[in-house]
């Protein structure tokens, strides 16, 4: 079998590495919406979540979800 010719051959990296960013990059993922559910299985197995009810629909939000980082105060020993 002859060899066969790479399509991205390591001499063209510099040069063709920008233009293929590009295309990855190019179709980001969509915006989602804002919601929750909660955590359920919908049959019963042999694991620690509660099984799924009529009731059990997820929740939209108003907005995305913030991360508030608190800082502990060290208590004396």
């Amino acid at each position: 079998m002859p060899p066969v010719r790479r399509a991205f051959p390591p001499e063209d990296f510099d040069r063709v590495l920008p233009s293929v960013l590009a295309n990855i990059t190019r179709k980001i993922n969509p915006q989602r919406r804002h919601r929750s559910y909660p955590r359920v299985v919908k049959r019963a197995r042999h694991n620690s979540y509660r099984v799924k009810r009529p009731g059990d629909t997820g929740t939209r939000h108003t907005g995305p979800a913030t991360i508030n980082i608190s800082t502990l105060t060290p208590r004396a020993a």
